[in-house]
C-alpha cells in the first residue's frame, strides 16, 4: 500500500467542484475534487462519492446532478460543502434552475447539468459516469485547483510517514 496518499491527492492535477443533487424537494450538495471528463460522444464525465452520502441517496433517486465550477475567489464555498456537519447547507448561497432537476450554484464560473449514466464501485467510494445534457458558463475566473485549497478537507491525515 502506499505509505504516501496525500502526495497522490495533492500532485494528481485536477480542479474544485460542488456538485448538486434533488429529487423532489429535498436538496443537498458536496465538495468534489475527483471530476473529469470520460467521453466526447456523448458527452460524459464522472466523480466520485462516498456511498453513505445523503447526496448519492438523492443522485440515486433523481438520477440528475448539476457539477458547478469553482473559482479560485471560492475557497469558502468548498470549505461550506466539504463540511458534513453544516445545517441549512443550501440556504447560505444562491441557486438558480438548468435543465435537471439538480440547482445551479448562481457564484459558480460554470456548470455541468447531467443525466446518471452508471455507477461502480471504487474502494470507499462509487464511481458515478454521467452524460453531460448542458453545460454553461456563468461567471468569468479561473478554476478553483485542488492544490490550492491547502489542507481543507484533512487529507494530510492520510499520510503515515
Amino acid at each position: 500500500m502506499i505509505e504516501n496518499t496525500s502526495l497522490l491527492s495533492k500532485q494528481i492535477t485536477h480542479g474544485v467542484y460542488v456538485i448538486s443533487v434533488a429529487d423532489g424537494s429535498e436538496q443537498n450538495a458536496f465538495t468534489a475534487a475527483w471530476v473529469m471528463q470520460v467521453s466526447f460522444a456523448p458527452p460524459m464525465i464522472a466523480f466520485s462519492i462516498n456511498p453513505e452520502h445523503y447526496s448519492y441517496k438523492l443522485l440515486q433517486a433523481s438520477g440528475e446532478c448539476t457539477v458547478n465550477v469553482l473559482g479560485q475567489d471560492h475557497l469558502a464555498i468548498a470549505a461550506h460543502f466539504g463540511s458534513s456537519g453544516v445545517r441549512e447547507k443550501m440556504t447560505t448561497y444562491r441557486w438558480q434552475s438548468g435543465k435537471t432537476v439538480a440547482p445551479v450554484l448562481s457564484d459558480s464560473l460554470a456548470y455541468f447539468d447531467c443525466k446518471l449514466s452508471h455507477t461502480t464501485d471504487a474502494g470507499d467510494h462509487k464511481i458515478v459516469v454521467c452524460e453531460v445534457i448542458d453545460a454553461v458558463e456563468l461567471n468569468s475566473g479561473w478554476p478553483l485547483l485542488y492544490w490550492q485549497t491547502g489542507n481543507m478537507d484533512g487529507s494530510s491525515s492520510l499520510n503515515k510517514q
